[in-house]
């Protein structure tokens, strides 16, 4: 008997224990679950405030950014009270984000310091992509103000921004979405003269200029001072997503934007070593916005500008192609700066080789048309890209259009200089029988080909072949006009 009621007190006081500890349990739970829940009442009151306030100063005197001055809405936060935004919280806000990188990963996102230059399209959209992921430090450069055309593309403006620094409104949304995050602003031209004040702490820069000249001058300049830099190439005049790339700038191929940043570099001595983002794309049938007559009259449109070689001429812009140029280049430098680089960026379909052997054919072909020796042709390797890829598909000129197993260029009609809208893709046997096809010689044997003698092509092909090479050569000459060659 006694044994038994031991027993059933042993059970009671397992049970009370039990019972304690699930309260307790409970109790902490609760507790834990009602001070988050204030803690978000309360900071969404607060950013309520805080917009209001915000709101109600923009009604009575629009703010305006002074040139050079680095401005935030931090101070105004403080003054109105703001709760503080704790670890815990930053850390549930960037879950997903933790999730993939880690926490020594995210712990160097949110330690880097990026510099966008340029903040419109592309620019934008990189600086909102990096804040929301976690980046802390961030400085916007631009001298530009939002413009009613700006609403198509940018990452932030809205119609009450018309007619306000760009940077002003990517800083109300940055401090909008990361309490946290320190923005500096700057409404300025960024210039090498004094470069090194507005990149000053940067772990990684992001090129968005829309200038070439300035453009190389931030590249060079980066590249000289082993400063970390991201460039965006040509998104204008652009439709096609899937041909949106990132790799060195030396292996960029058709972006014609890409195409002169390369030359203007490597004659300065840089030849790789900038990651980009570019499209293969070559533009289609767009063109320039026009310009009132009273702007032609002042002179040169290419010397027309905001300041000293700023295009006046604009390009139409689909709004998503710079949006996703700044997203790529967002998750470029996240991964970069959380030590988990992309490694392999998928190539495109890089025939450089097969593309430096078609020139160097071509230029032992035309050294032998007119008998003396070339060192160089008036084409290069991204025109023979252009040539080969885009406009004849791989394949030849002459139907049925096979591909080629030894591909062959050669200028089309031998009594017109050599162009890129003057040259065709053969097989190397058609190729052959275009020259001997076209030329006449001037009668004894041995004698050098008389290229002013020459047939017309389309004697030799007939009228088929002549009509698919002058569509070419007028989809070539768009090309060559829009880019200004």
């Amino acid at each position: 008997m006694n044994v038994m009621n031991w027993q059933s007190h042993r059970t009671q006081l397992v049970l009370a224990a039990v019972t304690a500890s699930i309260l307790t349990s409970g109790i902490f739970t609760a507790y834990n679950s009602y001070t988050r829940r204030e803690r978000r009442r309360s900071l969404d009151k607060e950013v309520l405030r805080s917009i209001a306030a915000h709101s109600s100063n923009d009604s009575k005197q629009k703010p305006k950014l002074e040139e050079g001055a680095g401005h935030s809405e931090e101070t105004f936060l403080r003054a109105s009270g703001s709760v503080d935004y704790d670890d815990g919280l930053i850390r549930e806000q960037l879950a997903r984000n933790y999730a993939f990188f880690g926490d020594e990963g995210m712990a160097h996102i949110r330690a880097g310091t990026v510099v966008v230059v340029g903040c419109g399209g592309v620019g934008s959209w990189a600086a909102v992509m990096l804040v929301r992921s976690g980046v802390s430090k961030i400085r916007l450069v631009d001298f530009d103000y939002v413009t009613l055309s700006s609403l198509n593309r940018h990452a932030t403006a809205v119609l009450t921004d018309v007619g306000t620094p760009k940077v002003g409104s990517i800083e109300r949304t940055l401090k909008q979405i990361s309490r946290w995050v320190e923005v500096d602003s700057r409404v300025e031209v960024w210039r090498k003269e004094d470069g090194g004040r507005l990149l000053e702490g940067a772990d990684w820069v992001i090129d968005a200029i829309d200038n070439i000249t300035t453009k190389v001058d931030l590249l060079k300049y980066c590249h000289d001072h082993n400063i970390k830099v991201f460039s965006s190439m040509g998104a204008g005049a652009k439709c096609d997503p899937t041909r949106i790339q990132i790799s060195d700038i030396s292996y960029t191929i058709y972006d014609p934007l890409a195409r002169s940043v390369r030359r203007r570099l490597r004659l300065q001595g840089v030849s790789s070593g900038i990651p980009v983002v570019y499209t293969t794309e070559v533009p289609g049938d767009v063109k320039l916005l026009p310009l009132p007559e009273e702007e032609f009259q002042k002179g040169d449109v290419k010397e027309l500008g905001v300041f000293d070689d700023f295009r006046v001429r604009i390009l139409p812009v689909l709004g998503p192609l710079p949006s996703m140029f700044g997203l790529h280049i967002a998750t470029y430098i996240l991964c970069e700066l959380a030590k988990k680089p992309i490694l392999n960026p998928l190539p495109i379909k890089n025939r450089r080789k097969l593309y430096e052997r078609l020139l160097r054919d071509f230029l032992h072909r035309e050294s032998k048309l007119i008998g003396q020796t070339i060192n160089k042709l008036p084409i290069d390797e991204d025109d023979v890209a252009l040539i080969f890829e885009d406009l004849h598909l791989g394949r030849s000129v002459v139907p049925p259009h096979a591909v080629p197993s030894r591909p062959t260029l050669m200028r089309w009609d031998l009594t017109s200089p050599l162009t890129p809208e003057n040259c065709v893709v053969f097989e190397f046997a058609e190729a052959e029988k275009h020259s001997q096809g076209c030329l006449r010689t001037s009668g004894s044997s041995g004698q050098e080909p008389d290229i002013s003698n020459a047939r017309r092509p389309e004697e030799v092909w007939g009228r088929e072949v002549q009509q698919i090479v002058d569509k070419n050569a007028a989809e070539v000459a768009k090309y060559r006009t829009w880019v200004g060659l």
